[in-house]
């Protein structure tokens, strides 16, 4: 499975929940599927609910998020800064840090809300577990 940007995951027709990860570099894929259950658990899903996982396009090469989308086998989302920027104003969680790095007051939060799309909602706002974090957007209904 190949890694593909944002915007060419979603189903046509369907409600898709996204996982939207920030994590530090070299973060494990023990810990990213920590802070993944952490969020489904919070939300009542089960892990087959997930129709994808999205980070940061700079989080490319990051092992252990490609290797949880593998092992759950589901598309990895790479999220472009200007759509990163784009969905930060829905964010719920806001750090100054976080702002100051990269441009955007959550990067889990607004990972799931660009790749979930303009009428994504979010379903669990950020939630950090050790060095990662995740939150869970669902994408807009059908046109």
């Amino acid at each position: 499975m190949a890694p593909c940007p944002a915007g060419d995951a979603m189903g046509v027709g369907e409600a898709v929940v996204v996982a939207g990860i920030g994590c530090r570099k070299g973060v494990s894929a023990t810990e990213i599927e920590a802070v993944i259950a952490a969020a489904l658990q919070q939300a009542g899903f089960a892990q087959d609910r997930l129709g994808a996982i999205a980070t940061p396009a700079d989080k490319g090469e990051e092992a252990g998020i490609a290797a949880v989308a593998l092992l759950y086998g589901l598309p990895l989302l790479f999220v472009a800064k200007p759509d990163l920027e784009a969905a930060a104003a829905r964010c719920e969680t806001h750090s100054e840090r976080v702002l100051a790095v990269t441009g955007v007051p959550s990067v889990a939060e607004a990972a799931a809300l660009a790749a979930g799309g303009p009428e994504a909602k979010l379903l669990v706002a950020r939630i950090v577990v050790g060095p990662a974090t995740c939150a869970l957007a669902e994408t807009g209904a059908a046109p």
